[in-house]
């Protein structure tokens, strides 16, 4: 299997020189296992001890259902470093995590990665607060991906995990993604909720791949799966913390009809929601081509976001919406998506949000073909083709702290 280099890496790198617990959160097969294996051969290069272990791995897992006081003498003896891959399948793992790092007489660093931040709240809540430092682990960027010379179609038919690109046979990256998706529902899920709710937790996840990047009522969907509203929002949460999707919020503030509590989802992988809508069409033929790239654009504006930066949607009641806000510092960036763009042409929706908005940081209508400009409203609006946004220096320019 190819070695894909990770963005990432050297941030993590540079964790291992603090205390804090370094902890890595992701779906399954993002990449964390793998990243921490790289991490251990930065050590084993430095002459740095450590121990290993995999929860998921019975082995391991009964290692760590000894007491306490003995399995942290245990874990501990003669090593600077634990690596705890897949902890949240340990139930005290704040009060473990917390012992090692006020213990300064082992003075212990932790890294540890999980593919739930449901386990993570409720094993670490307030006990390791100021004591660890967090990373969400994405599929891999477009940018990464082309390291195993995939072109950007089928980067967004197959997705983005690292095992699926080491695959050639198209056959077997759709078995592999279905064999994914089963594990998720039949490890995670089956953890979480009840047997008898999976049918309905499966018709959601169906629902929202269908609906990827609509605004989504919660009364209205759940009437149509015919569930309570609160086992909905119990079920959207699981998704949200599972890091299968995540939810954008609307953005609000100067006009009286402008939407203030509407959300969309979009999906992580573009190959999972493709293996849940059993839909391995090429992307030129698809009905839904504008939600596969709206999501690779939200997908990849969420990786590069930084501290002082959030994502956010527009739109009014009258119809009138753009799909992408970037705030930084509070400053807007408008993002659009046209699957079907043929000529050089500004959207209504961005003039009037232009018009309303003084203080606007860029504006960019992202489509296949045209690399253009426009002025309107003294603001340059950008067309970038969507197979170059990655590489685009000025967009690059707005992820700088």
């Amino acid at each position: 299997m190819q070695k894909i280099s990770r963005t990432i890496l050297s941030k993590l790198i540079s964790e291992l020189e603090n205390d804090k617990v370094l902890i890595l959160l992701g779906a399954r097969q993002v990449g964390k296992s793998f990243l921490m294996n790289e991490l251990e051969l930065k050590l084993k290069k430095a002459s740095k001890k450590f121990n290993s272990y995999n929860l998921e791995i019975p082995k391991d897992n009964r290692i760590f259902a000894r007491d306490e006081l003995e399995l942290y003498e245990e874990i501990s003896e003669g090593v600077n470093y634990l690596f705890i891959d897949e902890f949240q399948y340990y139930n005290n793992a704040s009060h473990l995590f917390k012992a090692f790092y006020d213990d300064r007489r082992k003075k212990i660093k932790v890294i540890a990665s999980g593919s739930s931040a449901l386990e993570m709240h409720k094993h670490l809540k307030e006990s390791l607060a100021g004591r660890k430092k967090t990373y969400i682990i994405y599929p891999l960027s477009f940018k990464e991906a082309q390291e195993t010379k995939v072109s950007f179609n089928n980067y967004l038919l197959y997705g983005a995990l690292a095992e699926i690109l080491n695959i050639e046979q198209k056959t077997d990256k759709i078995t592999a993604l279905e064999e994914i998706h089963s594990t998720y529902i039949l490890k995670d899920i089956k953890a979480l909720i009840k047997e008898e709710s999976i049918s309905s937790f499966n018709a959601l996840i169906y629902s929202l791949a269908q609906n990827q990047g609509q605004i989504i009522s919660s009364n209205s969907l759940a009437n149509d799966l015919r569930l309570n509203t609160q086992s909905l929002e119990r079920y959207l949460e699981i998704l949200e913390q599972t890091y299968v999707l995540y939810k954008l919020s609307s953005f609000s503030k100067n006009l009286s009809n402008e939407l203030k509590k509407s959300k969309k989802y979009y999906f992580y992988d573009s190959g999972i929601r493709n293996s849940i809508l059993n839909n391995f069409s090429s992307i030129e033929k698809r009905k839904d081509k504008g939600s596969i790239y709206e999501a690779y654009v939200a997908q990849f504006l969420t990786i590069n976001s930084i501290p002082n930066s959030e994502l956010r949607f527009w739109r009014t009641r009258n119809g009138d919406e753009i799909d992408f806000v970037f705030l930084k510092n509070q400053v807007p960036y408008l993002f659009e998506v046209k699957s079907k763009l043929k000529r050089k042409e500004i959207p209504n929706a961005m003039k009037i949000f232009l018009r309303n908005y003084r203080e606007i940081g860029g504006a960019y209508i992202i489509n296949e073909n045209l690399d253009e400009e426009l002025e309107y409203s003294g603001v340059t609006v950008r067309f970038i083709p969507i197979n170059k946004l990655e590489e685009d220096l000025e967009i690059a320019e707005i992820f700088s702290t």
